[in-house]
């Protein structure tokens, strides 16, 4: 259902608002280098500071100018199991393809816990349902039992693996099988993931550059696994430097510098030092992307 390049779309500001032109254009040039779907309202596009107005509005843009093109799996999670029903209820109303629920931050609650939220989201819905394991950024890890036993229920298609670790990946196949797909969460470990079953991956760095990231999953997928691994290489140095700070204040001060949106971010975030700046418009310029 959820295959190939999906894309973690930063929300662009301006004086403090919603900058819609630049969200538009940006959303424009994604579809047009090929990717297979966006990804708005999630940890890369500053969900925890959008209103929830906003958040339903960035949700209604991208499915609006996504329609017919590419395939929309919008974020839609809380730490509140009654927050994200809400939300996930409206992103289905929008026409969104699927809903991104990343687990709960800061309660940190048990893996029984972890599974009665995620049922009793995908029951009050019918939309696609894609689980987002970030432990890094949550505080908790949802193990791949748990994943399997949520893979039982019919509308748990996918799961966004953000752990970093093929081990996990390799484990969440071997439990489900074809019952769940596994997304790479995390850039750097996407071609690994892609060698152990892994379907597709939910990209911050095909902002950046959209069309390598198809190149290198279709030369995967055709069986050209030598040229994919290069390319994997290729893109190497450009993953690690778009987590050289919070994400997402990397890829927007590459955004900047690409002339796409503003540098401009939600308190807590800021933007980053000048040193790490450097060191993103550096890889920028060797990339050739600027």
């Amino acid at each position: 259902m959820f295959e190939g390049i999906y894309v973690a779309i930063p929300t662009p500001f301006k004086n403090g608002n919603i900058d819609w032109e630049a969200l538009k254009k940006h959303i424009h040039f994604l579809i047009e280098n090929g990717v297979d779907g966006i990804v708005p309202c999630g940890t890369t596009g500053e969900s925890a500071t959008l209103s929830y107005q906003e958040h339903e509005e960035v949700i209604a843009f991208a499915v609006e100018l996504a329609k017919g093109k590419v395939k929309v799996i919008a974020g839609t999670g809380s730490n509140s199991t009654k927050e994200a029903i809400e939300l996930t209820k409206y992103a289905e109303k929008a026409g969104a393809d699927g809903a991104l629920l990343i687990t709960p931050y800061y309660n940190k609650p048990n893996q029984e816990g972890l599974f009665l939220h995620f049922k009793t989201i995908a029951d009050a819905v019918s939309i696609p349902i894609v689980l987002y394991n970030v432990p890094g950024r949550t505080g908790v890890n949802m193990l791949p039992e748990t994943v399997a036993r949520l893979s039982e229920i019919e509308n748990v298609v996918a799961i966004k693996e953000a752990t970093g670790s093929t081990n996990v990946a390799s484990e969440i196949v071997n439990l489900c099988g074809d019952k769940i797909e596994v997304l790479s969460g995390d850039d750097l470990t996407f071609y690994p993931l892609l060698s152990v079953g892994a379907k597709g991956v939910i990209s911050v760095t095909a902002n950046i550059v959209p069309d390598r990231m198809v190149k290198m999953y279709k030369a995967f997928i055709e069986g050209d696994v030598e040229t994919a691994k290069n390319l994997h290489l290729s893109l190497y140095p450009l993953h690690k430097i778009m987590f050289i700070d919070t994400n997402p204040i990397p890829v927007k001060t590459a955004l900047s510098f690409m002339g796409r949106m503003e540098k401009e971010f939600r308190l807590p975030l800021c933007p980053t030092s000048a040193d790490k700046e450097a060191k993103i418009k550096q890889i920028l310029e060797k990339m050739e992307v600027i």
